[in-house]
């Protein structure tokens, strides 16, 4: 059994989930709107009408998923059912792990933020996206 993942930062690229010895399945561009991109210390999505997040939807096992966020810091990432929009306009429901919490507002994590939009120039992602992620 495979569930459908929406991943908004560097797991959207299937290299550092092979990394992590998961197989990723059924690649695929989506969108979560209704939802912006926050970086702090990690990545999250917090809801904001209007916005929109771009990201990867892969098929994995609840074993892998289980896994990629069990690690250190990770663990605090909680699980919860959105739905997504792929490229051809298709709404499918979609597995997303984010921060109980926002950031604040004075978190940073330019390291990250400059690895994600090497990530998305190379997935392909649209350029006004990637140059607004900080």
């Amino acid at each position: 059994m495979t569930v459908d993942a929406f991943f908004y930062g560097l797991y959207m690229d299937d290299t550092v989930l092979r990394g992590a010895s998961v197989a990723p399945h059924a690649p695929r561009k989506a969108r979560a709107d209704g939802y912006a991109l926050k970086i702090g210390k990690r990545a999250t999505l917090v809801k904001a009408p209007g916005s929109l997040a771009w990201g990867m939807v892969y098929a994995l096992t609840p074993d892998d998923l289980a896994k990629l966020y069990s690690g250190p810091g990770l663990e605090v990432y909680r699980p919860e059912q959105i739905e997504v929009a792929l490229e051809n306009r298709a709404i499918i429901p979609a597995q997303v792990y984010n921060l109980p919490h926002a950031p604040a507002p004075d978190e940073r994590n330019p390291d990250y933020a400059e690895k994600l939009k090497a990530a998305m120039t190379r997935l392909g992602f649209p350029a006004e996206y990637v140059a607004r992620i900080e």
